[in-house]
């Protein structure tokens, strides 16, 4: 089983960075015309934190093995991961360097930025807390886990919920005020059980209902638009006020995704609210590399 991290790619990684960041709209000058999708992975077997007595404090970098409600297919040594270099290497953008999430003086920061309240020159800024929607398929499975347990990994100690009401999963930290939650929803738009089977409808996005009020959301769909057979999750297709029992699914792809935009245009204040969408993961199969390695591979080895 590989790194939960690994599976990601650049765009997933940095996203999460960029919610860490970006969170009240907030950043620090080093952060500013920074691209976090422009960097590679660092070798860093521990991280240094400042505590409150300006005692210098080893801090161990995340590990799922400190995360009590990691999903079990996502704990890789508990599946029997035979090394754990993997979970020693940190994104790092070439224009900026990004310090870890943290605990400071009892305040939670993510990556330098306060999420309850600020203390600067001796007055304190309330804020708002967060909150973030993951919507789609098992991608978005993957980085509502992610960052969930990098929450968690940053106040152990504190008060947290994990609740799910059918296809909804909200984690909250109370005593911060965030919380974070996965929408599973494969197609985005509207997946219906009728009289006469499974009706993938891509003009409607009722479900979309469920995604209003959030600060941030991010989305993705494209893996189970191409399953066909048995892994299919629909039986017909309404397209245009028609029922299918096929089509295209480029064609259907492109009008689920205007069903989706025309939802995001309608509905989403840009000026309080981030939006964010991921197309088509990368896929690799049957390569060489990856072979037992213990340790990145130099990106010249890579293309050979």
């Amino acid at each position: 089983m590989g790194n939960m991290l690994q599976g990601y790619g650049i765009f997933s990684y940095a996203l999460l960075i960029f919610l860490c960041l970006h969170l009240e709209g907030q950043y620090y000058s080093y952060a500013k015309g920074c691209d976090f999708f422009q960097g590679s992975w660092v070798y860093d077997g521990v991280w240094a934190m400042w505590d409150w007595q300006s005692h210098i404090t080893q801090v161990p970098t995340y590990d799922t093995s400190g995360c009590p409600f990691v999903e079990e297919e996502f704990d890789c040594q508990k599946n029997g991961q035979p090394d754990d270099q993997y979970l020693k290497y940190r994104w790092k953008p070439d224009a900026c360097a990004l310090p870890r999430i943290r605990i400071y003086h009892k305040f939670l920061i993510f990556q330098r930025i306060y999420m309850v309240h600020i203390q600067w020159g001796g007055h304190a800024e309330e804020v708002k807390g967060e909150k973030i929607i993951f919507v789609g398929d098992s991608l978005s499975l993957n980085q509502w886990q992610l960052l969930t347990c990098m929450l968690y990994a940053a106040v152990p100690q504190t008060h947290y919920t994990i609740t799910r009401k059918e296809a909804i999963s909200t984690f909250s930290l109370p005593d911060y005020d965030v919380s974070v939650t996965l929408s599973r929803n494969a197609f985005l738009v509207d997946l219906v059980n009728t009289v006469v089977g499974r009706v993938l409808k891509l003009d409607s996005i009722e479900n979309g209902d469920a995604w209003r009020g959030y600060d941030m959301l991010i989305f993705n769909t494209w893996h189970w638009w191409l399953h066909k057979g048995s892994q299919q999750p629909w039986d017909y297709i309404e397209a245009g006020g028609e029922i299918l029992k096929d089509m295209d699914r480029l064609v259907a792809f492109r009008e689920g995704l205007t069903t989706w935009s025309k939802w995001v245009d309608n509905n989403v204040d840009f000026s309080n609210t981030k939006v964010f969408f991921q197309g088509i993961s990368p896929t690799h199969y049957n390569g060489k590399i990856g072979m037992g390695q213990t340790q990145q591979l130099a990106m010249d080895k890579l293309n050979q």
